[in-house]
């Protein structure tokens, strides 16, 4: 598994735990972004212990640079064998639109199927229009509607090859 991925602007790698409080001011500001910040400090505890919630259990979390700043973020947690959930893409708000978040969706499927995973899930809320439009662009098509922690989501897989 490559160490490190090298776009033309952005850097991606694996999650470090010096990473931590980047990671978690990322994600405050994709949040604000869509209003979500009422979803409960229970809700985000993966994103206080990263390694044990993706990297030990035969996950993969990646972070995106651009000159030596976290811009971007994803995961994956595996849910069996040969399923995982995409889980905490994030762009900042200030990079957005320049393919960041594709990239980062390009590199975890990579890995999620060097490591045996043949089928990746993930829920988006409705309002997300922009993350909605990246996942059927990249080959997931939608599964289900319904809601989580009171937030209308819509459900996406992909087959992995």
């Amino acid at each position: 598994m490559p160490h490190a991925f090298q776009t033309q602007e952005l850097e991606i790698r694996r999650y470090r735990d010096s990473d931590r409080d980047d990671v978690w001011s990322l994600h405050r500001n994709a949040i604000e972004q869509i209003e979500a910040l009422d979803a409960g400090d229970d809700y985000y505890a993966d994103l206080h212990n990263i390694t044990a919630a993706y990297l030990e259990p035969a996950g993969e979390f990646l972070v995106g640079r651009v000159e030596g700043r976290i811009v971007a973020m994803g995961g994956f947690a595996r849910t069996s064998d040969a399923g995982a959930e995409i889980k905490r893409m994030r762009v900042h708000s200030s990079y957005q639109r320049r393919g960041f978040g594709r990239a980062i969706l390009e590199v975890l499927e990579d890995r999620a199927s060097q490591s045996g995973v043949k089928a990746l899930r993930l829920e988006t809320t409705v309002h997300q229009k922009a993350a909605n439009e990246l996942y059927r662009k990249n080959g997931y098509t939608e599964t289900g509607r319904g809601k989580t922690l009171g937030f209308d989501v819509i459900r996406h897989e992909k087959r992995l090859r």
